[in-house]
């Protein structure tokens, strides 16, 4: 398999991978179920592989990261929003 073609198809996997967890959050307007360490860390991570990819001018990491904070940001704002104190 083409190095590249690896790349994307793992960044691509990585990326969506949190979307069916946003959808089911969105939907039932719950998110007991989700640990907000986890999701801070998770996008810190990620956020750093962002900053990994732009210095070493790789765009597979660059894109699939980036699209990954994403989904993730929305999770985080779906959390502060949906939490029941």
């Amino acid at each position: 398999m083409n190095e590249n073609l690896l790349g994307i198809t793992a960044g691509v996997l990585t990326s969506i991978s949190m979307i069916p967890q946003l959808i089911k959050v969105i939907r039932k307007k719950d998110v007991k179920d989700i640990s907000l360490v986890m999701l801070l860390i998770l996008i810190s991570g990620l956020s750093l592989w962002v900053w990994y990819g732009i210095k070493k001018d790789e765009l597979p990491i660059i894109l699939s990261n980036s699209f990954a904070v994403l989904v993730n940001l929305s999770l985080l704002g779906c959390y502060i929003l949906y939490k029941k104190s």
